[in-house]
């Protein structure tokens, strides 16, 4: 499989493109001013008590800010710079940062269009600048794209490992290898994780609803019953938050309709892996990654939206790949708005079903843990690559060190994105360092 970005690493929109980003933002930050869906989902369990009153709009506000700035900054700013696809992280999470912020309805999707301009104006002049370097650390991290890239597909291994134990745990591993290698032979123009990861995200499911039907016929052979309370609290919290989103269920399908699009029109990537083959033009393989990505987030989303009354900015992340493969952006507005709609109403239903499939559960936890394992060494290990890249021995020392020193201090910024931030760094330094004739850049 190809490593070289088809789409190299341009941020020049069209104007359709730009009016798409802009009044996104504009609406994800009026949803997120409304407290009914963030993006980020550390977030979301925080609003029940600001809807409920328990707490101030600053306060939440604050919260969101910490627990989002690091992404922004360190991985969403130089994930779009390097593939030249925008990705959640930058416009999202900064949405739900001003929408939170707004003092008043009216202003807070002001600030959220505001932002997207800065997106689609403002990167493609810093990403210009940064190629005019003497130091090209925005090439440089385009390294990051194959770590990136084969790593991710061992997340199911790593699930099924942890859950079932190293035999299936082995066994998986074999099966994956064995894929990526036909693949690799067979297909040399496919991604060659993809048979790969579907294979070991359906032996995980497998092996999860397997357990749980073994489980339930040897509860009703014991004479075990499923006992229902009707007074329970929690039962009357989930109900109350699926019937509060369902209230404003047109505002949730116009959203279902803007992220479609936006992943329609190829210049939004859901993810680390998805944005480097967006950028690739492999749009069927980004399509099939976000959709094993799913499986992971379903059951978080799901709990998380009926315990806060607050959903996520992409729902399920289905309109994702949904999105990836329509032929038009008027067929993904309709389709993403269906999607949304059902995905709302299924709320409680899914939540029941869940109830019911501890195992299944435990897969999404365990598919979550392993998608930031492996991303986290792939994002490592590529950053140093780039490093390597662009001042060699030099590059590693400052780079690695700047991620070492981050650990050190008690991680100031997030352990996802403090290695692609110290290549920005590292870069800046290095090209301050040539300006005084204290470095060469490394040709090639």
């Amino acid at each position: 499989m190809s490593t070289t970005l088809a789409a190299g690493t341009s941020l020049d929109f069209t104007l359709a493109q730009q009016l798409t980003v802009i009044a996104l933002c504009a609406l994800t930050a009026y949803i997120s001013h409304m407290a009914l869906a963030v993006f980020n989902d550390g977030v979301r369990p925080f609003l029940l008590d600001f809807i409920q009153g328990r707490t101030t709009r600053s306060a939440t506000t604050a919260v969101s800010f910490g627990l989002s700035a690091g992404f922004i900054f360190g991985l969403g700013a130089p994930m779009a710079l390097s593939t030249g696809v925008l990705n959640p992280w930058l416009v999202f999470l900064p949405t739900d940062i001003l929408g939170m912020l707004a003092p008043k309805k009216w202003l807070a999707p002001i600030l959220g269009g505001a932002w997207g301009a800065v997106v689609v104006f403002g990167l493609n002049g810093a990403n210009n600048v940064a190629h005019d370097l003497p130091v090209d650390f925005i090439t440089a991290m385009q390294q990051m794209s194959t770590p990136i890239l084969f790593l991710f597909a061992l997340f199911p291994v790593l699930a099924i490992t942890k859950q079932f134990g190293r035999k299936w745990g082995a066994i998986a591993g074999v099966l994956e290898l064995a894929l990526v290698v036909m693949t690799m032979k067979v297909w040399p123009k496919m991604f060659a994780g993809s048979l790969a990861m579907a294979a070991g995200v359906l032996m995980l499911i497998a092996l999860a609803v397997t357990k749980d039907m073994k489980q339930r016929r040897a509860d009703r052979a014991a004479g075990v019953t499923e006992v229902v309370l009707a007074d329970d609290p929690m039962a009357s919290l989930f109900s109350a938050s699926a019937a509060r989103l369902r209230k404003y269920l047109p505002l949730f399908m116009v959203l279902g309709a803007g992220v479609c699009v936006l992943a329609q029109m190829h210049i939004f990537g859901g993810g680390e892996a998805t944005s480097f083959l967006i950028a690739k033009g492999q749009y069927s393989e980004a399509a099939q990654v976000d959709f094993y990505r799913v499986f992971g987030f379903i059951p978080l989303i799901a709990t998380t939206a009926l315990a806060s009354g607050a959903y996520g900015i992409a729902g399920f992340t289905l309109v994702y790949p949904i999105g990836y493969l329509m032929p038009n952006p008027f067929l993904a507005a309709v389709v993403g708005a269906v999607v949304f709609a059902a995905e709302v109403l299924a709320l409680s239903y899914i939540g029941k079903v869940l109830g019911k499939l501890p195992s299944v559960r435990d897969s999404s936890e365990h598919l979550r843990s392993a998608i930031g394992d492996t991303l986290q060494l792939a994002i490592l290990f590529g950053s140093l690559m780039a490093a390597n890249a662009m001042g060699g021995g030099l590059g590693i020392l400052v780079v690695g060190g700047l991620y070492l020193m981050n650990e050190a201090m008690g991680r100031p910024v997030v352990k996802m994105a403090a290695a692609p931030a110290a290549v920005i760094v590292g870069g800046i330094l290095l090209n301050v360092l040539y300006w005084l004739d204290l470095f060469t850049p490394v040709k090639g």
